[in-house]
């Protein structure tokens, strides 16, 4: 029998909640367990893979740590595509097993690791040069991208308008903005895009009110980011 602490990672918080690749790392991990191993939890990531002060990552490596278990992932690029960070987890005496190549060595993972590399690389050096290829056309880069912000910016005030009450309540009564997250997830109010609240995620979204309805009873510029 063999004890896991299972980790998952995606991109946005789109693909968090339409399961997208999420989905799928489930399936690996399923296929992968045998009757009599035992996941002790399981760490679902919503952040960029280039990120390595990643949150829910680090407390599965703490967790393993702990339990002196195996950190489980589904694909190594799910993990991380740098080498230096695998071979810094795995000097630590952490056991890294992957889901797509069970039972292979350390100095396989290695290897697996330096492709990952590699190939972020060449996709960053195409990405590029497609890039000045369109400049070089007289495409104007970034057009659509300022279109597309603009929209989703409006969007996001629209969606602030339709749970300004309950945020500035939050605000009020924690004091914090850790405090309005937890008491807002607690509460089952979402973000604009349906995910949760973090401290940094409230005070983003107090830029949205422009003064025009201040908080009920404590100063914005008083609370706490703790």
């Amino acid at each position: 029998m063999a004890e896991y602490v299972v980790y998952y990672r995606v991109s946005t918080e789109r693909q968090g909640r339409s399961g997208l690749g999420l989905e799928a790392q489930r399936a690996m991990v399923e296929q992968f367990l045998t009757p009599t191993d035992q996941v002790i939890a399981e760490f679902t990531e919503i952040q960029s893979g280039k990120r390595d002060d990643r949150a829910e990552l680090w407390n599965a490596i703490n967790l393993v740590k702990k339990t002196r278990s195996k950190l489980l992932i589904p694909k190594l690029d799910r993990f991380s595509r740098e080498v230096s960070f695998i071979s810094g987890i795995i000097d630590q005496g952490i056991e890294l097993v992957v889901c797509e190549h069970p039972n292979v060595s350390t100095f396989f993972l290695h290897l697996l690791a330096c492709f990952a590399e590699e190939e972020r690389r060449q996709i960053s050096e195409r990405t590029r040069a497609a890039l000045r290829a369109a400049k070089n056309r007289g495409t104007v880069l970034g057009r659509n991208a300022h279109a597309l912000a603009t929209q989703r910016q409006a969007e996001k005030r629209d969606f602030f308008e339709s749970i300004r009450d309950d945020f500035e309540q939050a605000l009020a009564e924690a004091g914090s903005y850790s405090g309005a997250a937890r008491l807002l997830n607690e509460r089952g109010v979402t973000t604009c895009k349906g995910g949760w609240w973090h401290p940094q995620t409230v005070k983003n979204y107090t830029t949205l009110s422009d003064g025009r309805i201040p908080l009920r009873s404590l100063p914005l510029e008083h609370l706490s980011a703790t």
